[in-house]
């Protein structure tokens, strides 16, 4: 238990934070790979180039500073972000290695201003706070062990299938190597691929939605292909699972995992939207949902660039043709000349507010993946709609960002 000492030290660090936290998270990253780097095995390099990883840390460093008095209120933060930690392997023996890194780059960015008193207080908070994610990691890794079908770490499975689902997307769908039962999951959660790339010096682990209904006997993932683009390289185990994996060989897999599903009960009607391949998590939640309730009232609106990148079509297609209460939107930024010969789209250009609300439903729950920019404007059109918080649920892939700041 944190002193009250210790917290008002605490709270006063907050505006420095809010100022240098990813300067500081940044630091932490350099000292912790030069003095440990065997945990690249662990991270996503990608993220670490592109900030997003810096970024995240120093929101969640953040938010606990924030809520000192009161760190139940981040258990749902702790929760999401254990879960991650689960599916990558993350063990108790690694919190003291981060805790270490992360009071001296906190020192190696204010200088002077990081006092004895205050590194001292922050080691304190930072114990308490690694303490919250051992014990809910711990009980992650139990349950993943125990459940039916469940396995610890990493278990190998065979790809049974690898089908093309668009220009840039393909599908793999894996089955056990044992042949035994695989563990069941919630739509809407992940699985994590552990790869090692010839040429690679380290491991790859990357977080991968899976794209179709649970209960089938398999994990099905659908993987777009990153392509080097805006100065950033491609992406290293798309690019391998596009061009180098096929049906036969055998990639490992953790658990399913994850906090982006559907509320229950289910009592108001469902909108889906989905942009690019953030329709993975969302053709799992809508399937199964119209499994369950078939009658229930659905609006699944997928935006692509155009037709050639629209993925997993034969999927909402053969939903919509036999479910009349399921309502299917298409929307194309660029329609190519075969998309506008059969006209097998609503709109053209970007989803948006004033259509939105000739669609769907106000009072409707809303769930929502893709592109930061599409969550970004999805996110302020049904804020300036006036929809609740509580009817807004969505899912970033990768590290945890914020659609906040441009609502």
């Amino acid at each position: 238990m944190l002193s009250k000492e210790t917290r008002e030290i605490i709270k006063s660090t907050v505006p420095v934070l809010a100022t240098h936290g990813t300067a500081i998270t940044s630091r932490f990253y350099e000292r912790l790979f030069d003095s440990h780097p065997e945990l690249l095995n662990i991270f996503n390099k990608a993220n670490q180039s592109r900030g997003r990883q810096q970024t995240a840390l120093a929101n969640a460093i953040y938010a606990a500073a924030e809520h000192i008095d009161h760190l139940e209120d981040i258990v749902p933060v702790v929760r999401q972000i254990g879960n991650k930690h689960r599916g990558l392997g993350v063990r108790p023996e690694h919190y003291p290695i981060v805790g270490e890194n992360l009071l001296k780059a906190i020192k190696d960015v204010l200088g002077d201003a990081a006092t004895d008193e205050i590194i001292d207080a922050w080691a304190q908070a930072y114990g308490v706070i690694a303490d919250a994610f051992i014990g809910i990691e711990s009980e992650m890794y139990r349950q993943a062990e125990t459940q039916p079908g469940g396995w610890r770490d990493f278990r190998p499975f065979v790809v049974s299938r690898k089908v093309r689902e668009s220009d840039v997307i393909t599908s793999f769908y894996l089955v056990p190597e044992d042949g035994g039962d695989i563990a069941g999951f919630v739509p809407g959660q992940y699985i994590t691929l552990k790869v090692d790339i010839p040429g690679e010096r380290y491991t790859q682990l990357r977080h991968y939605s899976l794209s179709d209904a649970p209960g089938n006997g398999y994990y099905r993932i659908s993987v777009k292909r990153e392509d080097a683009r805006d100065r950033l390289p491609a992406g290293i185990v798309s690019n391998y699972l596009h061009n180098h994996v096929n049906e036969g060989d055998v990639l490992l897999a953790s658990a399913p995992s994850g906090v982006f599903v559907m509320r229950r009960p289910i009592d108001k009607p469902i909108v889906f939207l989905s942009g690019g391949v953030g329709m993975t998590p969302l053709v799992s939640m809508v399937k199964t949902l119209l499994q369950e309730q078939p009658d229930h009232a659905v609006t699944y609106i997928h935006a692509a660039i155009h037709g050639g990148m629209h993925a997993l079509q034969e999927d909402l297609n053969h939903l919509a043709n036999t479910h009349s209460n399921l309502r299917y939107h298409v929307v194309y930024e660029r329609p190519s000349e075969d998309d506008m010969a059969h006209r097998h789209f609503a709109k053209s250009g970007f989803v948006d507010l004033e259509w939105l609300k000739q669609t769907v439903a106000k009072d409707s729950d809303f769930y929502f993946c893709g592109p930061t920019p599409f969550m970004k404007a999805v996110y302020r059109a049904l804020k300036d709609w006036g929809v609740p918080a509580d009817q807004i649920h969505y899912e970033f892939f990768g590290p945890q960002g914020s659609l906040e700041d441009e609502s």
